[in-house]
């Protein structure tokens, strides 16, 4: 299992719109591509940085859903956030792996 990451910094005057937005219509779309199992949307707050930040995550049963995500849908996806909030937010991206307990 993967979780895969977007860490996201708002103006503080894009955010509640983004959130509403996140909430509304990108989350729904990229869980329709079928290739997550699970999702969350998390404030950050303790932040160091100026602005609202949030993280969306998204867990994928395997790489493989990871990638073809990637390569299909992320391109529009991604496209869409970036002309909707231009300029007025910085994301980062990070693919994690799930590291089972020790018994």
């Amino acid at each position: 299992m993967l979780l895969y990451n977007v860490t996201l910094i708002l103006d503080d005057a894009a955010a509640e719109e983004w959130l509403q937005w996140m909430q509304e219509t990108h989350i729904p779309e990229v869980m329709a591509t079928g290739m997550f199992v699970s999702n969350r949307l998390l404030k950050v707050l303790d932040s160091p940085n100026e602005g609202v930040t949030y993280c969306a995550q998204y867990v994928a049963e395997t790489l493989e859903n990871y990638n073809e995500y990637q390569s299909t849908f992320a391109p529009e996806l991604q496209e869409r956030l970036n002309s909707k909030f231009k300029n007025r937010f910085v994301a980062y991206r990070t693919l994690m792996e799930f590291v089972p307990p020790t018994s």
